[in-house]
């Protein structure tokens, strides 16, 4: 492929280096970092204030089944994906199909959050596959109180 014929990414009101596919749902004060897939084409919400870091992969659809049976099963898989209020999300993380995330989350940096995972709210959630570490509803608590508490 020549590179003066490559498509340049479709505009978006986040990120020049974001891929935004599909109508998801973006709810008021996110942000989204660079080199990242917001997939909605099966479906997508995410809610308010999230931080979305560079290279994270949220993906609404899956083509597994449609390529693993020679595309007797011919369509492509699609489930809402759900992304609660006030959620991080790592660099490099991957939120797969079906996922809900609550609120009040962090979803650590290179994480994996499987097909149909119900992460509850205020959960970090860390590994290959996601697995709750704990809950970080004290701290967040605590972070209100003093807003300098554990700043550099």
């Amino acid at each position: 492929m020549n590179p003066t014929n490559a498509t340049p990414l479709p505009p978006n009101k986040y990120n020049p280096f974001a891929w935004i596919v599909g109508e998801p749902e973006i709810g008021e004060g996110c942000w989204i970092g660079a080199f990242t897939l917001i997939d909605g084409l099966g479906g997508l919400k995410i809610g308010r204030n999230c931080d979305i870091s560079s290279g994270v992969k949220i993906i609404s659809h899956s083509t597994v089944r449609r390529c693993l049976t020679e595309r007797v099963h011919a369509v492509v898989d699609k489930r809402p994906t759900e992304i609660g209020d006030h959620v991080f999300i790592g660099s490099n993380a991957v939120v797969l199909m079906g996922a809900k995330v609550g609120h009040h989350s962090i979803i650590g940096a290179g994480a994996v959050v499987l097909e149909g995972m119900e992460i509850p709210p205020y959960s970090l959630v860390a590994g290959v596959p996601a697995r709750i570490v704990r809950s970080v509803k004290d701290e967040i608590g605590t972070w209100k109180q003093n807003p300098r508490a554990g700043a550099s």
